[in-house]
């Protein structure tokens, strides 16, 4: 039987982050099992990656900051000058139908040390001739044409951006294995054991046993089994959650450069991709987010033709181009949301040396650095740089559910 201290369920960016955070500021002999045949199989190598600091709650401004801080300085964070990914430091656009809502939310980001511009119509031209400044909402059923209407202030995050999700997953690995972490592919867990209240190990699917006293469950879509064995799976509403996302060619006549951008008339959100070429569309509409997925292993990866649609229907309306044209692919991943509040259960559960970081409700990516940085302080009880000053206790699993005016990505 292998001996380990600390087990981590699941190599996603949540989870090597956790490992690899622990690793820096300890001895400990840490091993990570994942499922998958390599990374980025799960909700990782679905995500879209975009890095945005605006949420309801200071809390998660902190914790946002923290974990995009990890990414703008990437390769001091990881201690290597040759990462493979790179912050794309595009800036976060977001529109809004209310006039009023830029000029407040830049004031409240700044007072959390956010850098925040109120852009009016002609200074968002100067930036972004690429995006039309319309206050409408389009016709997402029948498609109807209006006259656009602007006149309104849009919101500027000035560091946001994104990164690829699947190259920074691998710098971690390579980072958390440089530091001695094993980490372990086609190596699903069957059950964690536990004797008298605590952890005392792990088994694999197939019989291997490895004896621990600590566990990190950051198995994402797949941690339902683990929790509910144990009796830790009624306080949160987890749910598997298929996402839908669709990417289309840039158009040529798109000028400009392209911000990641958060369209709320058009229930959309978008960024470039491919080193510009392409540009990929995801939604910011509670009513895409509902599909409930029995089967993590089981679920439709493709995008379905009525979502396709409307999505690409609004990012015409946002675009400065005639028309798009060329090709259309689509794909989905999932997201674990949190139906209770829609904030990620991070830190120790009532069995001892059982520690959770779920539930992210599609946050997860840019958060991850500042999620494994707390995991790491609370199983080590070590400070080190590139920690969160968020209060540990506001996303406890004993905590109360956050209360929200609104149950989506956007939270």
């Amino acid at each position: 039987m292998k001996t380990s201290d600390i087990v981590v369920i699941g190599a996603g960016i949540i989870g090597m982050s956790a490992a690899f955070q622990i690793a820096r500021r300890s001895k400990a002999r840490i091993v990570v099992l994942e499922k998958g045949a390599g990374p980025g199989e799960g909700s990782t190598g679905a995500s879209s990656a975009v890095c945005r600091f605006r949420y309801s709650y200071p809390e998660i401004v902190q914790l946002a900051k923290d974990g995009i801080g990890a990414y703008r300085h990437w390769p001091d964070f990881i201690g290597s000058g040759e990462a493979r990914a790179r912050f794309h430091a595009l800036g976060v656009l977001w529109l809004s139908a209310d006039p009023d809502w830029a000029g407040s939310e830049v004031d409240r980001l700044g007072s959390l040390g956010i850098r925040a511009d109120a852009l009016d119509d002609a200074a968002l031209a100067d930036a972004f001739p690429a995006i039309r400044p319309c206050l409408i909402s389009p016709d997402l059923i029948g498609g109807e044409a209006h006259d656009c209407r602007g006149g309104g202030l849009h919101l500027l995050e000035r560091d946001g951006g994104y990164m690829d999700p699947v190259d920074a997953l691998q710098d971690l690995i390579d980072a958390a294995r440089a530091r001695g972490v094993e980490v372990r592919f086609n190596s699903p867990v069957d059950d964690v054991d536990v004797e008298g209240g605590a952890v005392t190990g792990v088994r694999l699917v197939g019989g291997e046993r490895i004896a621990c006293g600590t566990v990190v469950e950051t198995a994402g879509p797949w941690c339902l089994p683990f929790l509910e064995r144990h009796g830790l799976g009624g306080r949160w509403p987890l749910e598997p959650t298929r996402i839908q996302i669709v990417h289309i060619d840039r158009p040529a006549e798109l000028a400009g450069d392209l911000p990641v951008c958060v369209d709320m008339p058009g229930g959309i959100y978008f960024r470039p991709q491919n080193r510009g070429q392409q540009i990929i569309v995801g939604s910011v509409l509670e009513e895409d987010e509902k599909e409930r997925v029995a089967d993590p292993d089981d679920f439709a990866r493709y995008a379905d033709d009525d979502f396709i649609r409307p999505k690409l229907h609004a990012l015409q309306h946002r675009l400065n181009v005639p028309e798009l044209r060329g090709a259309i692919h689509g794909y989905s991943g999932l997201y674990t949301i949190n139906r209770a509040d829609m904030h990620p259960i991070v830190g120790p559960t009532p069995i001892a040396g059982f520690h959770i970081a779920n539930g992210c409700s599609g946050h997860g990516f840019k958060l991850a650095p500042a999620i494994g940085a707390l995991i790491a302080r609370q199983i080590t009880g070590e400070s080190s740089d590139f920690d969160t000053a968020m209060d540990p206790a506001f996303l406890a699993f004993d905590r109360q559910p956050i209360q929200l005016a609104a149950m989506n990505v956007l939270a």
